[in-house]
């Protein structure tokens, strides 16, 4: 069992996180309308609940999620909560197209039609985009920023966005520099480059997929960066693994699903619920210090919560590495819990 409320150093940043954080993707609009109300309930459950951490970006809506984040901290006492935003996509008017849309040219968030994302890495964007946050969140500061999904702009990265968070953090204005992406390999060439507080880790260290194990985590804890995990159900197939759900936000293949019902199967010998083990798992490695968790409702907050909580026994873990579903050398919650 772990405790979402619980609030463990960032590094060496002097910021703490709670240990569940909640991420604002949904309640941009992604792929469906969230009511207003529902998106004030969402961050207002997390915070009756003693959670601290909300994590937001320009893409999440087109400016929608941020907005409604500003909504839900509005008079809130600032030193109490952590806030995270993203930097790369500059929110303009415009069409959208390339990865903005998927399918017959439908639009992942349904917020703010007229609005496209404009890739733009480079100092002067960066500072931009953190202006355009910061009017959007209708706060005087955000704490981290990660440069966003910079997948086939390594260079621009690197000699433009690093730099400007590089600076934003030697003059105080932000506390953490990181990078949020859904690989592990370019975040970390990131460490060989900069000086990097944090990484956002989508996808790829999961009950699941741990292909970032073997090389990138150890990495981390050698040099210090804590690991914001995200995506821990891989995009549905870890909550739901049924024919036609999704894994790295496409169908997911039969073997795949195939494995994670195994999965399943062990958890539920051991009177575990599949999306327990899953948010739980990475917990235990060192370099990880929170996990997010993208919710649309104060229902589906209070549902994460509890699953966060729920009593894992060890043999549960120690029977998923004997049936070869888990990777032996994973640490795992009650073995080697803590973070950088």
């Amino acid at each position: 069992m772990a405790d979402p409320t619980v609030r463990v150093p960032l590094a060496k940043t002097g910021l703490t996180v709670t240990r569940l954080g909640i991420g604002t993707a949904p309640i941009g609009n992604l792929l469906s309308v969230v009511p207003e109300e529902d998106a004030t309930a969402a961050i207002e459950a997390a915070f009756r609940s003693g959670v601290r951490y909300i994590d937001t970006a320009p893409f999440y809506g087109y400016g929608l999620a941020e907005q409604r984040a500003g909504r839900g901290l509005a008079g809130r006492r600032r030193d109490d909560f952590i806030v995270s935003t993203k930097v790369g996509r500059l929110i303009r008017p415009g069409k959208r197209t390339g990865n903005e849309v998927y399918g017959d040219n439908q639009s992942f968030y349904l917020a703010n039609d007229e609005m496209c994302c404009v890739l733009d890495y480079s100092y002067d964007g960066v500072m931009r985009s953190l202006e355009d946050s910061l009017k959007r969140l209708n706060l005087d500061r955000v704490d981290i920023l990660h440069i966003h999904d910079p997948d086939d702009h390594f260079e621009p990265a690197v000699k433009g966005a690093y730099k400007a968070l590089d600076r934003l953090r030697s003059d105080g204005t932000i506390r953490a520099v990181s990078a949020g992406m859904n690989q592990w390999e370019m975040l970390s060439r990131f460490m060989d480059h900069g000086d990097f507080d944090c990484f956002l880790l989508a996808g790829r260290y999961t009950l699941l997929d741990q292909t970032a194990l073997p090389e990138f985590m150890p990495k981390c804890v050698r040099k210090g960066v804590s690991v914001i995990i995200g995506g821990v159900y891989n995009s549905g197939l870890l909550a739901d693994p049924r024919p036609g759900i999704t894994f790295n936000y496409v169908e997911a293949p039969k073997e795949l699903i195939s494995r994670v019902r195994q999965i399943e199967a062990v958890c539920l010998r051991h009177g575990v619920p599949l999306k327990a083990a899953a948010i739980q798992f990475p917990l235990g490695h060192p370099a990880v210090a929170t996990v997010l968790t993208g919710v649309r409702s104060a229902e589906e907050f209070r549902e994460n919560e509890r699953l966060f909580r729920h009593p894992i026994p060890d043999d549960l873990w120690a029977e998923l590495k004997a049936e070869g579903l888990l990777a032996q050398e994973a640490p795992v919650p009650g073995e080697k819990e803590g973070a950088t």
